[in-house]
Parts: C-alpha cells; structure tokens; sequence
C-alpha cells in the first residue's frame, strides 16, 4: 500500500532547536570575550557560513525526528507496562509505544493477551486497591464506563489542556473523546475508531451476479447462492464464536429492531421484549443459512483469514481487522477485496454496527509519574503515528484519511448505525448476562425468549445485589 507519511516538527522541538542553535553562536556577554581567532569582515563571515554543514532547520530535525518518541527522559529509571490484546492496529500501536524504550531511563514492557484473558486480568489488578503492575490500558467503549464508574482510571482533564496545541488533541473529534467522559472527566486517549462492517470478494459477486447485501435477509440470499462457489467453505461469516461477540452483535440487531438494553429513565432490562426476540431470531436465521455449527470456529481473526485465502465469500466484521486484506502481501485476492457499510438487520433501519473507539488509559494505581505516561501515550499516537497506522485500522484524527481503505464504510456505518454502548456500568453486567446465554441461541439449545428471560434474570439479580436496582 503507497501512502505518503506526513511529517512535521512540533513547536517546542523546533524552539528547542533554535535553542541550541543559539546557544552555540553566542559567547555569553555582547561585551565581552572577541576572541582574535573571531571573523572581523564580511567576507571572513562568509567565509565560517559557507563551511558550516549545519543549519537551523537540519539542526530541528535532528533534535526531533517526528517519528521516534521524543518525549523528556525521567531523572530515575521506570518501566512502562501495558496490557491489552492483539490484531493489527494495537500492535502497530504498540510498536510506537515501544520506541520510547529508546529514551534514556525508559524501559517498556508490552503485553498482550486474548481479549477475555485481557480483560480477566485487568479487573483483578485493579479491583484489589493495591498499586497496579499496569501504567497503560487498552480499552474500549464498555471498559471505559465500567472501570471510569468503579474509580479505576485517572482523570486526564488537565493533561489534554496543557497538551492540546502540543500534540493538536482538536483534530480528535468530540464524539470520540466524549466515548471516554465519566461523571465530568476524560478517562482514555481516543487512538482506533472501529465499526462493523461488509467486506467481500467482489469478483465472486461479479462473477454470480449479486448486489453487495444491504441487510440480514439479502446475507441469507446471498449465501444460498454462494455456498456451493468453487472453494468456498461456507459463504459468510459474522463472529458469533463467543458470548461476548454474540453479545456485541445482538445489540446492534436489537437497537435496529428497536430496542435497548434498559428501559428509558432506569436501570431495569428492555432486552428481553419483542424487540429482543425479533432481534435474536434474525440473528440465529442468518447463522443457519450461512454457518451452521462452523460459527464455532469463526471468530473475527479466522474470518479474515479465510477471506484473505479465499474459502470464504464475504464477512461482517470489524473494520480494524481487515485493513490490510487489499496489500498483496496479506491476501491471495487483494485486487478484489471491497468493503460496504454494515448491512441492516431490519429492512430499512439502522445499520448493524456499532460506534466504536478504543482508548488509552491509565489506571488510577499505576505507581508512575501520570504525565510520563500521558507524554508515552501522546507520543504513541500523535499525528505522524496514525498517518502510518492508518494502514492498519480506522484512525481517530479527522486530518488523518489517506491510507485508510476502510474509512468510508466505517463512516457511514457510524453515521447511520445504531451508536456506542451507553455509559452506565449497570451494561457490563448485562453484557456478562447475555454472554453467558446467547451462545446457546446459535447452537439451536435454547430459544431466543429463553436465552433473554434467562439472561434478564441473572442481571436483576447481579444488578440488586449491587445497588443499581432495588
């Protein structure tokens, strides 16, 4: 993928630079100290200027070199650790991250674990109240709100403020920063937008004469017609591998059917009405029309993968896990991979895929210094590392959408989609409900009113014991 890297010397590295320009032409005292050995004509200047190799701006670019993390070094040695999990865009991240292991006194620490193990061990360390072995997080929408309301993450109000211009945190959209604002503060760095979307094979639809599908039933009608393609596997995947992605998906289905987790004004279940069922029912069609028993083993990595090698036709998924399937280097069919808004899972409603952000925090019991780790974060995702990154996931800056393949789906997704979780933490203890039951949906065990009945109860209960309901 050619794309052009944007490069620029922030205002205090270009000061900075003057500054020791200046320092090393003057002599201290205007009065004082002309040596002999000094120039006297113009000529004799000209002379000095002409054999001098270094001017002010190779000097700039030197002492701040956009791409490397040029943040201060500590007076003591500290260790950053972060923990989140792993596809492309929070490696790439990562990697950044891992380059302010080359300021003196600096040592960084990544580690990545599967999503539900990463997230397992977040809130063990940070529901103990003692100091956190984690200085950086990654987080999304949901974890956000759970960990913002338990008092697990540190403000970053001021920090945005003072380096606002610095690392010019406007071109990050409000609404991102707004996915991260708990009871008046801004808890998380916006670094990867993400929503659910289309991508396909197109020469596959070419080749059969299908429209790209708009919503569930045209994915049901498309997979009869694709299913027996030469070496197709099965014709479509969307990740229903694991509660916690059944859940995900369902309650893009449910806002599209109308519905909601909580009833309006309160913190009692909405999910499990006709909306609910209407929602899961459409669900599990789609799963028997094009998966089967085969959704088991197709989580969103494996989706893609198949897709990149061609046993699969096409895929709802997560915008950030496909960036790369049009670079020869990752696909056996870069040429003909396309992507499409997330389709509706009722005709003529909204889209099925979420407003999605992940974010950079920082535990409330990280034992560093929080504006080190803050700069750490900034240099991380500053404007030059997401114009690069944008080749693995949709960005957060709105300047940055050259080599971004998969913006304009996931833009109009959002613009016309159902929308970010809401910010109470009484939805983390639905999530964990549903998750628990949905799977049984899919594998034809339960039916969908008794997955959602059983769910509802098991979040009353866990929600009372709690305090959010009565």
């Amino acid at each position: 993928m050619n794309k052009k890297k944007k490069r620029f010397i922030r205002p205090l590295g270009l000061m900075m630079a003057f500054a020791m320009v200046i320092a090393a032409c003057s002599s201290g005292d205007d009065t004082a100290g002309e040596s002999e050995a000094s120039p006297t004509t113009s000529t004799e200047v000209a002379e000095v200027a002409e054999a001098s190799t270094t001017t002010s701006a190779e000097v700039a670019e030197v002492a701040m070199d956009p791409t490397a993390c040029n943040m201060p070094a500590p007076a003591d040695r500290v260790t950053i650790n972060y923990l989140g999990w792993p596809f492309a865009a929070t490696e790439f991240y990562a990697a950044e991250l891992e380059k302010c292991a080359e300021v003196d006194n600096i040592d960084v620490n990544i580690e990545f674990l599967d999503f539900d193990q990463a997230l397992d061990q977040m809130r063990l360390a940070l529901a103990t109240g003692g100091d956190s072995p984690y200085d950086i997080l990654h987080v999304t929408n949901p974890e956000v709100a759970e960990f913002g309301f338990n008092g697990w993450l540190t403000p970053l109000n001021d920090l945005i403020d003072k380096y606002r211009d610095q690392y010019d945190l406007d071109d990050i959209p409000q609404s991102a920063w707004d996915g991260a604002f708990i009871d008046g503060n801004f808890l998380g760095v916006p670094m990867i937008g993400d929503s659910q979307i289309i991508t396909y094979r197109s020469d596959l639809f070419e080749e059969y004469g299908l429209a790209v599908p708009t919503n569930y039933d045209e994915i049901i009608a498309a997979c009869a017609v694709l299913a027996d393609a030469p070496g197709i596997d099965i014709p479509f995947a969307m990740d229903f591998s694991a509660g916690w992605a059944i859940e995900i998906e369902f309650l893009a289905a449910l806002r599209s059917f109308g519905g909601d987790y909580l009833i309006a004004g309160g913190n009692e279940p909405g999910f499990n009405g006709p909306e609910g069922v209407a929602a899961l029912t459409k669900m599990k069609e789609v799963n028997d029309a094009c998966m089967g028993d085969a959704h088991l083993t197709y989580g969103y990595q494996t989706a893609s993968d198949s897709l990149a090698v061609g046993s699969i036709a096409f895929i709802s998924i997560w915008a950030t896990t496909v960036e790369g399937l049009q670079n020869p280097e990752n696909s056996e069919f870069p040429e003909v991979i396309m992507y499409a808004p997330a389709a509706e899972p009722k005709t003529g409603s909204l889209l099925g895929g979420t407003a999605w952000n992940n974010y950079y925090a920082i535990p409330a019991a990280s034992t560093l210094d929080t504006e080190l780790v803050f700069l750490a974060i900034m240099e991380a995702t500053d404007a030059v590392s997401q114009a690069e990154g944008g080749q693995f996931g949709v960005v957060t800056r709105s300047s940055v959408t050259d080599g971004v393949p998969t913006v304009a789906a996931v833009n109009e997704t959002v613009a016309n989609g159902v929308g970010p979780y809401e910010p109470n933490p009484a939805i983390a203890l639905i999530q964990g409900a549903l998750g628990e039951t949905l799977p049984f949906v899919m594998t034809g065990e339960m039916t969908p009113q008794e997955a959602l009945d059983a769910a509802a109860e098991a979040y009353i209960a866990e929600a009372k014991a709690q305090g959010y309901l009565q």
